[in-house]
């Protein structure tokens, strides 16, 4: 499997929380693993916004960013180009979708061109996991929907 990480699903590798375990999972499945250069900066602001929220301490969060900033390496990344910003204004518009939200979905679209292999996007934004699958992308979970109702439910 080829698996993209949308900023919502690379973060559960790093913070244990409602998803972690699914992310894992597909790590452990994964062949390939990306997501675009954007989400170096988006999985740090989620930390810093955990300590904000006190989700986590200041100490479980720094340790997380310096596993995350360790293991950036191992991730394909996708570039941000004039191309993949193209085709993210294009998915904005078309899937209604909140600005990098549509640039993960490009990244993950032109990632699979390139590939000529399906691409599978992980993330824990309804939107976002719906319009992967009209753009031809495998999504992951398989069923966010009812998960994230289950999850709702719960809290």
């Amino acid at each position: 499997m080829i698996l993209y990480l949308d900023a919502s699903a690379l973060v559960k590798r790093y913070v244990a929380e409602p998803g972690s375990p699914e992310v894992n999972e597909a790590i452990s499945r994964a062949d390939l693993i990306g997501t675009a250069l954007i989400s170096r900066a988006e999985v740090a602001a989620a930390l810093a916004k955990g300590v904000r929220m006190d989700a986590l301490t200041p100490q479980d969060a720094w340790a997380s960013l310096q596993l995350f900033r360790e293991e950036w390496s191992d991730l394909v990344q996708v570039q941000v180009t004039e191309m993949l910003i193209t085709r993210a204004d294009t998915f904005a518009w078309e899937h209604d979708l909140r600005g990098y939200d549509a640039v993960h979905l490009a990244a993950a679209s032109l990632w699979q061109d390139a590939m000529n292999a399906q691409v599978t996007l992980s993330t824990f934004d309804r939107r976002l996991w719906a319009a992967a699958g009209r753009v031809g992308l495998a999504s992951h979970p398989a069923d966010l929907p009812t998960l994230l109702d289950t999850w709702k439910g719960n809290i």
